[in-house]
């Protein structure tokens, strides 16, 4: 008699993305969504994509369907390795085309990681790194935070009581709190790697969506750190997240570690949308398209951080980021934000609970909110919907 399939011990306790499971309900009627990081499809420069397609199609259509190198298309390594220069130098060669910088984080896991693993992260942080790390076998480490980042002092502690394997950081519009870290502290966290060898692996996919402030560079463009840090970048955020093309940048044999986990994962990236990738960065000026989206997140940023603090109960308390895509409050007073969760989507509204994005001690009454996807005047309603079914 037949057993039937038995999943592979890494998958126990390993949970699907919530926010998977939320937009999936979430889209179905009549439903304001701030739950997913989803970019308002209005503002994709269609027109330019369309052209870099068709050049693709009509000159290189043959090559654009063929099979093709793991590392990436020639073209798109000279344009990434490019804009990436702008901060540290960078070659094509050190450069990895994945599809999407979430396969990076899972390129980087399978690389490096055995079972039992530690990888040390900020509180909270992204829950599909979590996702990706468990599934390698490693267990994730929690170290303080603050509303600019990892604690030094901290960080410090943690490295020489688990000697972990890497850190992982979002320095920069940090997911899911939209904190940044200002260039004191990353030189400080800097410093702590350096001393102690442990490497970084720097996730960047929003840094370009500045609102305000004063712009810091990547702590893979610090002194000493290019050598010791993946620093990982996308398209999604700030061209469009359907051509699932990102990359990452590094230097010595991680970088072909990850080629050969890419290999046994997906044996390349789709040809034909690096191809177009690298024909609009060859022919189209991202720089003013991203201009264009920053104002339009701006004022949708300010619309939702503005009326969560009029609807919000005494107490709580909501971020206002430099820029990215989310807020993140903390009611506090008890609440549970997943169990309310119910409530608010039978009222027309929907969120991602706080707690899968800690790795220790989940604070369950925050709440992770996009402001990106919807208008101004879409977010007013979707407030009014939340403040309703939760009783502010």
């Amino acid at each position: 008699m037949s057993r039937g399939f038995q999943l592979a011990e890494r998958f126990s306790g390993v949970t699907t993305s919530p926010v998977r499971d939320i937009l999936a309900v979430v889209n179905r009627g009549d439903v304001i969504s701030f739950a997913g990081g989803i970019p308002d499809g209005s503002l994709f420069a269609l027109d330019d994509f369309r052209a870099a397609f068709d050049h693709v199609l009509s000159t290189q259509g043959r090559r654009a369907l063929q099979y093709a190198s793991t590392q990436g298309e020639p073209e798109l390594l000279e344009q990434v390795a490019a804009r990436m220069a702008r901060q540290l130098p960078t070659t094509p060669d050190q450069v990895q085309v994945t599809s999407g910088s979430q396969e990076g984080i899972f390129l980087v896991g399978q690389a490096l990681l055995d079972p039992g693993d530690v990888v040390l992260v900020e509180q909270p942080t992204y829950l599909a790194a979590v996702q990706a790390f468990s599934l390698a076998g490693a267990r994730l480490v929690a170290v303080a935070s603050d509303d600019h980042g990892m604690l030094p002092d901290a960080l410090d502690a943690a490295i020489a009581a688990h000697r972990p394997r890497f850190v992982y950081l979002i320095p920069t519009f940090q997911n899911p709190t939209g904190r940044s870290m200002p260039a004191a502290r990353r030189r400080e966290v800097a410093d702590v790697l350096l001393r102690t060898g442990v490497p970084l692996l720097e996730d960047d996919p929003y840094g370009e969506l500045r609102f305000e402030g004063e712009a810091a560079a990547p702590l893979a463009a610090l002194p000493g750190m290019g050598a010791q840090t993946v620093l990982l970048n996308s398209a999604s955020k700030v061209m469009a997240p359907g051509v699932r093309i990102g990359w990452l940048r590094a230097e010595g044999p991680v970088l072909r570690a990850v080629e050969v986990a890419k290999q046994a994962v997906g044996l390349q990236s789709a040809v034909t949308d690096q191809l177009a990738v690298a024909r609009y960065l060859a022919t189209c000026d991202l720089d003013a398209h991203i201009a264009r989206v920053v104002d339009v997140y701006r004022e949708r940023r300010d619309a939702m951080a503005s009326g969560l603090a009029s609807r919000l109960p005494a107490g709580a308390e909501v971020t206002r980021p430099e820029g990215g895509m989310f807020l993140w409050a903390r009611l506090g007073g008890g609440a549970d934000t997943a169990v309310t969760l119910p409530a608010a989507v039978d009222a027309g509204v929907a969120y991602v609970p706080g707690w899968p994005f800690f790795a220790a001690e989940p604070d369950r009454s925050t709440m992770r909110l996009s402001y990106v996807t919807n208008a101004p005047d879409v977010i007013e309603r979707g407030l009014d919907r939340l403040a309703g079914a939760l009783g502010w």
